[in-house]
């Protein structure tokens, strides 16, 4: 796939598309679902039922029960009508039951398929779309799918099924009085349709707003320190209260609509009320008291589900429109896993062929026409300035990206014949940004194999890390849970830990992304006593701040703007006096 069709298909998550066609995806998962839908349906139209007879039963008593004083009747009436609101209670309580337990299944499975798309989805995903974007998708937008496939489902089916009655209801009784109906309700219909489209793209309005939302609380959280350092507390709320606002004016307009759309709706009926009075009073008609009452009742009751129908309406297209939204994320491509390999453990030997690549964000290519090759258990490092393509060479050796060009090489392999499950099980990575999870330090070096490593074997781990005594000094030891992120640990205890976690994993590749970069002096000793030993018979590649700790490495890739301009010993490019000699003297000033 091409850059340019990349970012358009990442795009296409803000695309509209028809409420109908959104619902056509939705429908497997509510099709999944079946039996329960149609019991629920099947209740919802005997609740209608139930509303429609009790109108209906005006005629008879106002014609036989009262007019002919039909006594039995009206004996009978009383449990007629008994039977009819306790038809109406239990379906109420069914359909209401039944649905909940439908669309919490249904956004419970759509909030379980995100989740585990986010999981698959490759590394450039994340490079186009924020966090707080994508947290508001799995919680706000999978909210409002409820809202469509429960809230108005049951609006929607039963005042459609009691506006069916009453309809069936009036005509029954007398049609001359209810051919009013003929004139209002295609009016009504497309006032509904009309209302639908600009429904839709408040929603999708609303959709971003609260992306905008979750994503400035994001950074508020994560950056708090930065903000209170820097004095920026103002202007942080600023911008949270410019989206908060914006979030707002969205939800305005759409009950600004909503609640037009009513009294619109009610005024239309109202002609239709005025028409049955005037045919009424036509004495040719010979229109009984009971025929003309339900045909009035049953035309004011239609202003109830008329009115839920286009205040459903808003809920209903908030629902299509996350729908819409979620499906475009899950059709999204996910990480590119061909390969077929599965290799418990390859011998270490690699190499890069002619290598070029360009991220999407980019026009230039973050690596020109690399080639080098590492032997099994040898030490190659990588130097130069902030991006020239260090860590591409990294990320491209774990396959978070794929080359635009070239090819990579383990044991003579090319990298995309291995799965993705067994590449990276091959490699072991350290970085400066030691990501810990909420946990305890234990799973925490076990993570990503928990029970598969004994008690003695993560201990074992740690203590050649160097971090077995300061983990059996804190209060519980290995079962300490370190915060998020690691945040109750030091900097120095977090890269240890992660030095622990490779160490476990006992990975043949080794690559070291400016492992020791953000600590002081006396860290970084501990830390490269450590790393000696994490290095020992694996083939490494060692991303370097401080030049003095890769004197040792077999070979030093010197690079800029994503091409190697020199390449040797340490001693070598020293003699040389060249570039890496004027950094290495530079960076030993510093």
């Amino acid at each position: 796939m091409t850059k340019q069709s990349k970012l358009v298909h990442i795009n296409d998550i803000d695309k509209d598309s028809s409420t109908w066609k959104t619902f056509l995806k939705l429908w497997p998962l509510i099709a999944e679902h079946k039996f329960i839908l149609f019991l629920s349906v099947v209740l919802l139209i005997a609740s209608a039922f139930a509303d429609t007879s009790l109108i209906g039963l005006l005629r008879p008593l106002l014609d036989r029960g009262f007019s002919m004083n039909d006594q039995e009747f009206l004996l009978m009436a009383p449990f007629y009508i008994f039977g009819l609101v306790l038809l109406r209670g239990v379906a109420n309580y069914g359909y209401s039951i039944f649905l909940s337990l439908i669309s919490g299944k249904i956004v419970m499975k759509i909030r379980q398929r995100l989740f585990g798309h986010f999981v698959d989805a490759p590394v450039s995903f994340y490079d186009q779309n924020s966090t707080g974007r994508l947290l508001s998708r799995i919680t706000y937008d999978t909210d409002q799918v409820a809202s469509s496939s429960s809230d108005a489902l049951i609006t929607i089916v039963r005042e459609s099924a009691f506006i069916c009655g009453l309809f069936y209801t009036m005509f029954s009784n007398s049609w001359q009085l209810s051919l009013s109906l003929i004139i209002i309700t295609p009016i009504v219909i497309g006032l509904i349709t009309l209302i639908s489209v600009k429904f839709r793209k408040l929603a999708k309005n609303m959709q971003n707003s609260m992306g905008g939302i979750t994503m400035s609380v994001e950074q508020m959280l994560k950056g708090h320190r930065e903000i209170i350092i820097f004095g920026a507390q103002e202007e942080e709320s600023k911008n949270f209260d410019k989206v908060s606002n914006k979030f707002r004016r969205d939800s305005m307009r759409l009950v600004s609509i909503s609640a037009l759309s009513t009294p619109v709706v009610q005024v239309i009926i109202s002609f239709a009320i005025a028409f049955v009075l005037l045919t009424a009073s036509n004495p040719d008609l010979n229109i009984t008291p009971g025929e003309f009452t339900v045909v009035f009742s049953s035309l004011v009751a239609l202003m109830q589900p008329i009115k839920s129908l286009t205040s459903v309406n808003a809920g209903f297209q908030r629902g299509m429109a996350a729908c819409q939204t979620l499906f475009a994320l899950l059709e999204q491509p996910i990480e590119n896993d061909k390969g077929h390999l599965n290799i418990a453990k390859v011998k270490g030997d690699i190499i890069f062929d002619n290598v070029s690549f360009g991220y999407e964000t980019r026009s230039d290519l973050a690596l020109q026409n690399i080639s080098f090759s590492v032997s099994a258990g040898k030490t190659i490092a990588l130097v130069g300035q902030s991006g020239s393509g260090k860590t591409t060479i990294a990320s491209l050796l774990t396959r978070f990206y794929d080359t635009s060009h070239g090819e990579i090489l383990i044991d003579g392999i090319n990298i995309q014949d291995f799965t993705l499950y067994c590449l990276r099980n091959q490699i072991g990575l350290v970085s400066q940004h030691v990501h810990l999870f909420n946990d305890t330090i234990a799973n925490n070096i076990a993570y990503g194999k928990i029970g598969e490593y004994s008690q003695g074997q993560i201990e074992e781990a740690a203590k050649k890390a160097y971090a077995y005594d300061f983990i059996k000094g804190l209060e519980k030891g290995f079962d300490t849970i370190v915060g998020e992120s690691g945040v109750l640990l030091s900097g120095g205890q977090r890269q240890r830990i992660a030095i622990a976690r490779a160490l476990l994993r006992d990975t043949p590749i080794l690559i070291l992304d400016e492992a020791t970069s953000a600590l002081d002096t006396e860290s970084e000793r501990a830390i490269q006593k450590a790393l000696e030993e994490l290095q020992r018979g694996r083939t490494s590649i060692v991303i370097a701040h401080r030049l003095s700790t890769i004197e040792n490495a077999d070979e030093i890739l010197v690079m800029n703007e994503g091409k190697i301009i020199e390449k040797g010993s340490h001693s070598d490019l020293l003699n040389k006096n060249s570039i890496y000699a004027k950094l290495y003297k530079s960076n030993f000033n510093e």
